[in-house]
């Protein structure tokens, strides 16, 4: 195989970030668009050229599409997944993976049993400053690392999705939105095995969850962190982070052409960090179907596999219970 063929469940605006990156990748082809809304479907057909469908389980017939893009309601993820797998398709599903352990258990389940390839879009991954990051602190530049923060602030009050699929009591938005703040965390620092958390609700206050949740986290090798997540801010869309280690500290997000790095033996001390230059691309799609294709093609492993994307899912539900119980969680990584 040296080009991958698509289909995509879904002609929302994240579902076209991703038809674009397959469009512009050369080693992956476009073939098909679903969507229940036939308005928005046929706009999106037009748009990319492509033949349209209304049933994603009639797509998932061709033969000739290789893979699928789940970029639908987080409900609805695990029996997309499931129905993708059992017909022969690659899957790339959108984040979170799913909004209970039970789901993320079976999807774990299906996706071990299958030699289909099964990748979590995680996207931070793909983040530029937050690659540049993890890079860094891999090859030991800020020293032994200590302490992580993230945040996702992103003010949700008049994005609630097509029927107001956002409003789901599951929906939490330390899990739906947040999971990508918990991804970084994780991929930075590894897993977590404790999290204690408090919350409130004092902005989006007809929504069924609580808006603002502050986790506080274990991780291995005695690292602490923290993770922030506001969905109902008054400000511009952010997931800044610092990362701070033995010899220095990195302060990235995803939204600014630059980052900041402290180093104990820099000249310019610690009251000048030095700056470096960043692409902003805070949803790199094209990066993120790049990879995808390329661990298809020459059948490499996936890094973001579902047991990744449901550990994320696991440690964010634990910062929930944490927040609902005033005690400590442990975060529960079996999903045999």
């Amino acid at each position: 195989m040296n080009k991958v063929r698509f289909g995509v469940i879904s002609a929302s605006g994240m579902a076209q970030a991703h038809m674009n990156a397959i469009v512009a990748n050369r080693s992956t082809q476009l073939m098909a668009v679903c969507d229940i809304d036939e308005e928005r479907l046929n706009k999106c057909a037009e748009i990319y050229g492509v033949d349209k469908y209304t049933d994603y389980k009639e797509m998932l017939k061709r033969e000739d599409i290789d893979a699928v893009v789940i970029c639908t309601p987080d409900q609805l993820h695990r029996e997309m997944l499931e129905e993708s797998l059992k017909a022969g398709k690659h899957v790339l599903c959108e984040k979170p993976m799913a909004l209970t352990l039970e789901d993320c258990k079976a999807m774990v389940r299906v996706a071990n049993a299958s030699d289909k390839k099964v990748m979590v879009g995680q996207i931070c991954r793909y983040t530029p400053g937050f690659v540049k990051a993890k890079q860094m602190i891999d090859a030991g530049e800020i020293g032994e690392l200590f302490f992580v923060e993230t945040e996702y602030a992103h003010d949700y009050s008049h994005i609630q999705g097509m029927g107001g699929w956002r409003l789901d009591p599951l929906r939490h938005g330390f899990l739906g939105g947040g999971c990508h703040a918990v991804d970084l965390a994780c991929w930075i620092a590894g897993k977590p095995t404790e999290v204690m958390a408090y919350s409130n609700k004092k902005m989006l206050k007809d929504w069924p969850t609580d808006d603002c949740t502050i986790a506080i986290m274990k991780f291995p090798n005695d690292v602490i962190g923290k993770v922030f997540v506001s969905t109902g801010c008054k400000r511009n869309y952010t997931m800044r982070s610092v990362f701070y280690g033995s010899k220095g500290t990195i302060i990235t997000d995803n939204t600014s052409p630059h980052m900041q790095v402290f180093r104990t033996d820099a000249d310019c001390g610690f009251t000048t960090p030095m700056l470096y230059p960043i692409n902003i691309n805070n949803h790199n799609a094209m990066g993120e179907i790049g990879d995808f294709a390329d661990r298809i093609i020459k059948d490499l492993p996936i890094a973001t596999t579902a047991q990744e994307g449901a550990s994320t899912v696991a440690a964010a539900l634990a910062a929930i219970r944490s927040a609902a119980s005033g005690l400590p969680e442990k975060v529960d990584y079996n999903f045999d």
